[in-house]
């Protein structure tokens, strides 16, 4: 059994107490995964980096608040995936116009998917401009409602519905242009 996993508690405990063995544990334990949340959100690896490691302090700052209510990595998950809006966020003081970018049209086979890696993804994941790329993981990936990603971005519902169209789009474009795939019509799944 995983060691984590085994002590949860125990390490939770101790990382609210400020013992540096248990903070480690926990850090060795949940920053691959984090690592790859952080990397969707961020333009390249090291600002990823720059996320995961001011998430980390924010878990260990509010660890005492966690209560035991649902998965504590789902609950670490949270706080990364707000720090990196809050990061990007402070970033980029011109959201709402990096969100008013260009369409760009495009379609791919539907089967494409599957033939790209994890990592492919995420690399065109950071291709994307940030306002597409912050609304594609959002809603896509986590799986928040437009409305509730109009809450967290504090913008306009059917701005995060066109910014999500204008992102699938985009992924579109890159995907035909990298694979040479036909222009074929795409199927939505069902």
């Amino acid at each position: 059994m995983d060691r984590m996993q085994y002590n949860e508690l125990e390490i939770i405990k101790g990382c609210i107490n400020g013992n540096r063995m248990c903070q480690r544990e926990l850090y060795d334990h949940f920053a691959s995964k984090m690592l790859g949340v952080c990397m969707r959100y961020a333009k390249d690896r090291a600002e990823a980096e720059d996320m995961l490691q001011e998430g980390f302090l924010k878990v260990f700052k509010s660890i005492s608040t966690f209560k035991n209510a649902g998965s504590f990595e789902g609950w670490v998950r949270r706080i990364m995936i707000f720090t990196s809006i809050n990061m990007f966020k402070q970033r980029s003081r011109q959201f709402r116009e990096s969100l008013d970018i260009e369409n760009v049209e495009g379609v791919f086979e539907s089967d494409v998917i599957d033939k790209i890696s994890e990592k492919e993804i995420i690399t065109l994941i950071q291709q994307m401009p940030e306002g597409y790329r912050m609304i594609f993981n959002l809603f896509a990936i986590e799986g928040y409602t437009h409305r509730e990603i109009a809450v967290i971005l504090d913008i306009a519902e059917g701005t995060s519905k066109s910014q999500y169209s204008r992102a699938r789009n985009f992924m579109k474009q890159v995907l035909r242009k990298h694979y040479q795939i036909l222009n074929e019509p795409f199927q939505e799944p069902k």
